[in-house]
């Protein structure tokens, strides 16, 4: 046992700092020998090498954009959480760092890429779910915090990018695992399904109504709700771009796949400044902007055909990301959103907080503050005022607020 003499400070006996100095000797020795097995296994491996490297300088792999899934336009459409799961189908190939799960609705949330083995012990595998140690779908079970917690971790690792999903009313429980990712600025992220009353019978107690706003509060994260298949695959890439943690809200109910190209909507690829223009206006300036996100999308363009018929020019806008557009130049910000064109409707299925700043004073919010009901999504859509008729209405309201109210 060694002594120490109380006067000193700091005191290290010279037969201690010798036997400690003996880690550096060997700790070079080890060092060496593994730098030539390394070197072996590089030698041998060279694909594999090359993907390490890539892993570790954190890029993403090449031809990312091109493995993404194309949807035709279709009226009936597809909900955009069955589109994420095409999508991670289709990045599984090309992005093996990637892996993820759900707290127990992996068949709900769509987050399972197909042909892909689970992440599980040998011995607890079923018939259904079959896998081993480098499995990729991971089962969390009924533990939505846990999950995001367990995903925080795997992105602190750096080398693998994860995923998790339940439903967006769930993101609750997920709080403070949430807000912790935003605080390290780790690249998780939360896949949050059935994001509005559009999900019909479960009810009040599964509606997401004010989740989407709270979510927006939390600094340093980004909520992503595309409106359509096209934007949702544009939501993928803009996530794994930026590699920072992100919520991804997605539909339950079908969502029609909107026409793009010349003399139809714009591309998709828009998404990645969080607002763009999708349907502009038939006249030079427009008389009214309506700004969407998600499913309430097509209402808007639904309004803007009939409020078009009627001779008021109308602009509409997608905003599938608010912190994505708030990152983009005032001036491109003020060629989607012009000043000038004060008569402006948000529409979006939750609380209207938030939605003032971008309509202004005389702008109309088009959203639900209060609770959901029981009843299949088209009915509450319906009996809530999400309508095209509801939008047109508030459309001309706010252009009479700003003649009212004068320019």
């Amino acid at each position: 046992m060694l002594g120490f003499d109380p006067k000193k400070t700091f005191e290290v006996g010279r037969d201690v700092l010798t036997h400690a100095r003996q880690v550096k000797a060997r700790g070079k020795a080890a060092h060496s020998t593994w730098n030539k097995a390394y070197a072996g296994w590089r030698k041998a491996q060279p694909e594999r090498a090359a993907l390490l490297d890539r892993l570790v300088a954190r890029r993403l792999p090449d031809g990312l954009a091109a493995a993404l899934p194309i949807f035709a336009a279709d009226p009936k459409g597809i909900a955009t959480r069955a589109a994420s799961g095409k999508v991670l189908t289709a990045l599984a190939d090309v992005m093996p760092e990637l892996w993820g799960g759900s707290a127990d609705l992996a068949e709900s949330n769509n987050t399972t890429m197909e042909g892909q083995p689970s992440f599980i012990p040998k011995g607890k595998q079923t018939h259904e779910w079959k896998g081993g140690p480098y499995g990729r779908t991971l089962h969390f079970g009924i533990r939505e915090f846990a999950m995001g917690l367990i995903l925080n971790g795997i992105a602190l690792e750096g080398l693998t990018k994860p995923y998790g999903g339940t439903f967006l009313v769930f993101s609750d429980y997920m709080r403070p695992s949430v807000r912790l990712a935003a605080i390290q600025q780790v690249p998780t992220t939360f896949v949050w399904t059935h994001d509005s009353i559009g999900l019909g019978e479960d009810g009040p107690t599964h509606q997401p109504i004010e989740q989407m706003a709270s979510l927006r509060l939390i600094p340093g994260f980004d909520v992503v709700r595309p409106a359509d298949a096209n934007e949702t695959a544009a939501a993928w890439l803009g996530i794994l771009e930026r590699a920072r943690p992100a919520g991804l809200c997605l539909s339950r109910q079908n969502l029609p796949i909107i026409e793009r190209g010349r003399g139809h909507a714009a591309a998709a690829a828009g998404v990645n400044r969080g607002g763009y223009v999708l349907l502009e206006s038939s006249t030079a300036t427009p008389d009214v902007i309506l700004i969407a996100t998600g499913s309430e999308v097509s209402l808007a363009v639904a309004a803007r055909d009939e409020l078009e018929k009627s001779g008021v020019g109308t602009r509409v806008v997608s905003m599938p990301c608010v912190e994505w557009f708030g990152e983009q130049t005032a001036a491109y910000r003020e060629k989607v959103l012009p000043k000038a064109v004060r008569a402006r409707v948000s529409v979006e299925a939750g609380v209207p907080t938030g939605w003032r700043d971008f309509v202004g004073d005389a702008g109309e919010i088009v959203g639900i503050d209060h609770f959901g009901a029981s009843a299949d999504g088209a009915t509450l859509f319906r009996e809530f005022g999400f309508t095209p008729a509801a939008v047109v209405a508030a459309a001309k309201r706010s252009l009479k607020n700003v003649a009212t109210k004068g320019k």
